[in-house]
């Protein structure tokens, strides 16, 4: 049976998680998602660190990010990965509700691949969350 690298999900909000949980299970993603709910979770869990330690050695396929978390947000984070040689090239999508003209600026200018204002509508969110999941998980190749 093949096995396919996880997702790692960076969010803080309980509905938003649920929601994005739902939908990848309705276009049957393959993909184990890892949650993690703030940006240094987020560096521990990539870097090996602290409760993650005894993780499987794997990379994500993609690394879903929200801006607005506590300890470290994901601008910081994102910062933080991509200044990596270690992990800088694991694809990262901000999935953030921040439609701010600098978060966006700030977010490409650190090397993120993608920039999603998550829709405030129910059907229009699952509609994005699967086309993410989908495209970043089985379209996209990585190294």
């Amino acid at each position: 049976m093949e096995k396919f690298p996880p997702i790692l999900y960076a969010e803080d909000n309980e509905d938003d998680i649920e929601l994005t949980m739902s939908a990848f299970k309705e276009c049957n993603l393959q993909n184990r998602v890892d949650i993690v709910r703030d940006g240094q979770q987020v560096l521990d869990y990539l870097n090996y660190q602290g409760t993650y330690c005894n993780r499987e050695k794997e990379r994500p396929v993609v690394i879903l990010l929200d801006i607005k978390m506590p300890k470290l947000d994901g601008i910081q984070a994102l910062r933080q990965i991509k200044s990596s040689e270690s992990l800088k090239s694991i694809p990262v999508v901000m999935m953030t509700a921040s439609s701010l003209e600098a978060d966006l600026v700030e977010s490409y200018k650190l090397g993120v691949n993608a920039y999603v204002v998550k829709p405030i509508d129910y059907a229009e969110f699952l509609e994005a969350v699967k086309k993410i999941g989908s495209f970043w998980a089985l379209i996209n190749k990585t190294i």
